[in-house]
């Protein structure tokens, strides 16, 4: 897992060991490219936060999965079909069910949860296996035999296996390269429900400093570790004697300009063959305020079985040729666009802020959510609806039927992160109002240390009113969120000064159009979002 930023290279055990070097890679000038008439993607190839990619291919269908810390439920696997569109398939880890806190009971699970993980699919029982650990503690194992679930918990092992990378081998045992700085190697048994052997296999030279982020292949006969030397760098480890090792450390890259202006060095992720042949390489890139966001480059090899990413110009390329594959099946699900919460579920580009009370909600006739929390601190209220950005730039508008407020409720729309701001209804003595709210901040131990301040509010007629925030989150410097609102859905009416959006590393995840309903005094009432639209420019 990353645990650093474009200015910060940090892991949460040391800080990273500064190390010189240049980054390395084949130049393939645009001009030159055999395809320059070709279809091209652009970089990135998802502008949202999916940080620690795990990637893979199954068949013609490509899947991904990410870090999502506190937000249930975890783990998304995300879906293509030409490694450059996709879409939100479902999540690997239904529940947060892994204490207290991540039920907002006594306790907080901001910034814990589901790190870098591992995805992985077994031909021989044609499963697909998820594997991460929780706090330091243990490690889970989950499975489906399709990526929208269900989803189940097959084991958990007493060994917490750190940024793990699982693989599948020829011969069907199951591997896992984990650790920071030193690395290990576990066998689990042939169900994948305990550990059979671990076994340390490299220790990081001082001059390279951490890696971590472990992906495992077996390529050719030779295996491999991809680590990431957090946040600016990629190494991989090769060994032709066994998945145990002796491993030869060789550079990826090092300090290598990305293709998102103001964001930080591609790093991490993983390799990825297609079935034409063809090597990538998804990385992602530090680009807050937004999180952190895919990008793919194709990979090369080297005679002597290296691999080599292919720049452009001597940097990541903005956009290089599309892979060459068969038209899709079909078009993939887009990540923006409209949601009027019909069907039994929620979509899967929905995620809660920690686990949600599943009695104080339901989808149908729109979103409804009952007060679940007597709160006056957003931070500490259940059941917030969250939902990534659309970069670099876009906007979420809702309708909301609040007639079902009581006093001291307040629901809305935020921008949330570990700095906050919201756009929404306040009643209170039996009237309601559209307010803007800013100054919801934490600490660096993620503690409340302000539960908001109002900038600017009006009257609010009548039972229904659409909110509106918009956000900036082109990485380098501090952006501008906005609100407005309005009572037509036609004209809307700018409420508050802008936000300044936080562009700060270590909460990790980027901010997140987040959908909310408390109780300050009383719990009873209720809100319902009828739609829901993300939008770009």
């Amino acid at each position: 897992m990353d645990l650093s930023c474009t200015h910060h290279s940090l892991s949460r055990r040391r800080a990273l060991t500064a190390a010189a070097g240049l980054a390395t890679g084949t130049l393939l000038p645009l001009a030159r490219t055999a395809r320059a008439a070709a279809a091209q993607y652009g970089n990135p190839v998802i502008w949202q936060d999916f940080a620690d990619i795990d990637v893979i291919r199954v068949g013609d269908t490509f899947y991904a999965s990410a870090s999502t810390m506190h937000y249930s439920p975890g783990a998304p696997v995300l879906r293509s079909y030409d490694l450059v569109n996709w879409e939100i398939a479902g999540h690997s880890v239904p529940a947060l069910d892994f204490g207290a806190k991540y039920d907002l009971n006594g306790a907080r699970g901001y910034v814990r949860g589901v790190w870098a993980s591992s995805l992985a699919y077994r031909p021989s029982n044609r499963t697909f296996y998820w594997l991460g650990q929780i706090d330091f503690a243990r490690t889970y194992v989950y499975t489906a035999t399709a990526v929208e679930g269900p989803w189940n918990r097959l084991t958990s092992i007493s060994t917490p296996y750190y940024d793990a990378g699982l693989l599948v081998d020829s011969d069907d045992t199951l591997y896992v390269a984990y650790g920071n700085t030193t690395i290990s190697v576990a066998q689990l048994s042939p169900d994948g429900r305990s550990q059979v052997r671990t076994q340390q296999v490299f220790t990081t030279p001082s001059s390279v400093g951490t890696l971590e982020g472990s992906r495992f292949y077996k390529i050719n006969g030779q295996y491999y570790i991809f680590l990431t030397r957090p946040a600016n760098g990629q190494y991989i480890l090769k060994s032709s004697g066994g998945p145990f090792g002796p491993y030869a450390m060789r550079q990826v890259l090092l300090d290598l300009r990305g293709p998102i202006l103001g964001g930080g060095v591609p790093h991490q992720g993983g390799l990825v063959q297609t079935q034409s042949g063809a090597w990538y390489y998804m990385a992602f890139v530090d680009a807050y305020p937004g999180g952190r966001m895919p990008v793919l480059a194709p990979v090369t090899w080297t005679p002597d079985g290296w691999p080599v990413v292919q720049l452009v110009n001597g940097a990541w390329g903005t956009s290089y040729p599309s892979p060459a594959l068969a038209a899709p099946p079909r078009q993939v699900t887009p990540m923006t666009g409209v949601d009027t919460f019909d069907g039994t579920t929620l979509k899967p580009r929905w995620e809660w802020n920690h686990n949600p009370d599943n009695t104080k909600w339901s989808v149908g006739n729109g979103l409804t959510l009952n007060t679940a929390t007597v709160t006056n601190d957003l931070y500490w209220a259940r059941n917030t609806l969250t939902h990534r950005i659309q970069g670099p730039t876009s906007t979420a508008t809702v309708q909301l039927d609040h007639s079902a407020m009581r006093d001291g409720d307040r629901a809305g729309l935020a921008l949330l992160r570990d700095s906050s701001a919201w756009i929404g209804v306040k009643r209170d003595g039996g009237a309601a109002r559209v307010a803007m709210v800013s100054g919801l901040t934490m600490d660096s131990n993620w503690n409340t240390t302000g539960t908001g301040h109002e900038l600017a509010s009006a009257a609010l007629p009548g039972s229904r009113v659409w909110l509106r925030a918009s956000a900036d989150i082109r990485p380098g410097a501090a952006r501008p969120g906005t609100f407005s609102y309005s009572t037509d859905g036609i004209t809307f009416t700018r409420l508050g000064p802008d936000f300044s959006l936080g562009n700060d590393w270590r909460f990790f995840m980027g901010y997140r159009f987040a959908l909310f309903n408390h109780a300050t005094r009383a719990l009873g009432g209720a809100v319902r979002v009828t739609r829901f639209e993300l939008s770009t420019p």
